[in-house]
């Protein structure tokens, strides 16, 4: 039987801590003999992401793995809506990118902003910042809640920074279908290749 401590680091905990290294989790060994099952890695995948509960533009709560994460092909950047500069910009690199998708991929991706700056960033102020930007699009959520949660989210995903401004403009994309993958990519890639990574995730089988 496999180590799940030693799996759920080897599956999600690397692709995390190395800021700008591709992590391949589905191609990992498993520390021990034995290959987890779907069903486990889930399992792990909940355990690390957990479900904390988080709150999308229009006013649903969501679960974070659960509901966000689950079976699915995502991107996660950081904003804050009084941001003046670097959150508009980016959230409009990442619609030139969901325009690089085919039809078919695009509707196939999900895009997650989170906000770092909770206590401002109500639901209704993450669907302002979204309609303002054009993002008030389908398979794009905009969440936010309490500053404990999105503290613990950031954390757990090694995008928080105490300073709101400094806050980190890395992307995160991944998916947790058959196999679990996270890749960090820089903010600056053009929208082409990072449409070409989320399109790869998308369409490669589990191997």
């Amino acid at each position: 039987m496999f180590d799940k401590k030693s799996m759920l680091r080897t599956l999600l905990v690397g692709a995390l801590l190395v800021a700008g290294q591709p992590a391949m989790a589905a191609d990992a060994k498993p520390a021990a003999a034995g290959v987890p099952t779907q069903a486990e890695r889930d399992a792990m995948a909940r355990e690390f992401f957990t479900d904390t509960e988080v709150i999308d533009q229009n006013g649903n709560k969501l679960r974070f793995y659960s509901d966000v994460l689950q079976d699915k092909v995502v991107l996660i950047n950081v904003i804050f809506t009084n941001c003046q500069d670097a959150c508009p910009m980016l959230t409009n690199h990442l619609l030139r990118t969901r325009r690089a998708l085919a039809p078919a991929i695009e509707e196939d991706v999900w895009f997650v902003s989170l906000s770092t700056d909770p206590e401002r960033d109500t639901p209704e102020a993450m669907k302002a910042f979204a309609a303002k930007q054009g993002a008030d699009l389908d398979r794009w959520l905009f969440l936010t809640g309490t500053t404990k949660d999105m503290t613990f989210l950031l954390q757990k995903i090694r995008r928080y920074n105490p300073n709101i401004e400094a806050h980190s403009t890395q992307l995160l994309v991944g998916t947790t279908r058959e196999r679990h993958e996270w890749i960090p990519l820089p903010p600056g890639l053009q929208p082409d290749a990072i449409a070409a990574v989320l399109r790869d995730l998308a369409t490669k089988q589990p191997g």
